[in-house]
């Protein structure tokens, strides 16, 4: 197998490795916070990690091992496995906000009890975090309010510290209540 290809089972398996880690934290959020925007872009997700993992194991398949070789490739396929099933759990929690069933009762407690709040906003041209890395932005320090995910495009981005935030991005953020209109204008841009 050569360099190329090899690195493309690499970058395909931290893809699936993301996406399943951004689908449970968005539907722990979407439980605790009895949030139906949160559990969607879970289900969104979801469709989209079945269509990463098929190119995955496809990609693995289409390697031309040896025979010797193939126990070692065979656990590459189930890795993809094991995240695809993180992903279908993650499914599973947000399914229970989208289909209104009643929570267990510590789980209620704990919503009844919850001052987070979760909420999205689009980034703007004019806003002072267009532009900059998430850890310049300081968006916690300025709002109260934490990045949990970048959705770009069609694409999902587990936000690290050297994510570059772009005009268009839909930031989707958790944090206390009272920071979610200074995180809305601090995206827009307005003052």
């Amino acid at each position: 197998m050569n360099e190329q290809h090899f690195q493309k089972i690499v970058d395909a398996l931290v893809s699936l490795k993301d996406t399943s880690e951004i689908m449970l934290d968005l539907a722990y959020s979407s439980l605790l916070l009895n949030s139906r925007e949160l559990a969607q872009e879970v289900q969104e997700l979801e469709e989209h990690m079945d269509e990463l993992h098929t190119e995955y194991e496809l990609l693995v398949l289409s390697s031309g091992f040896k025979p010797e070789e193939s126990k070692d490739f065979l656990g590459l396929i189930r890795l993809g496995v094991v995240t695809e099933q993180i992903a279908d759990a993650a499914a599973s929690l947000a399914e229970v906000v989208l289909r209104e069933l009643e929570p267990h009762p510590v789980v209620k407690m704990a919503i009844e009890e919850a001052e987070e709040t979760v909420t999205s906003a689009q980034v703007s041209e004019a806003s002072p975090l267009n532009g900059k890395t998430l850890k310049e932005a300081r968006v916690a320090d300025e709002t109260g309010m934490w990045v949990l995910v970048i959705k770009r495009g069609g694409k999902w981005i587990r936000p690290r510290p050297n994510t570059k935030i772009e005009a268009g991005d839909i930031l989707i953020a958790s944090g206390y209540a009272e920071g979610e209109e200074d995180f809305k204008k601090l995206a827009s841009g307005e003052n």
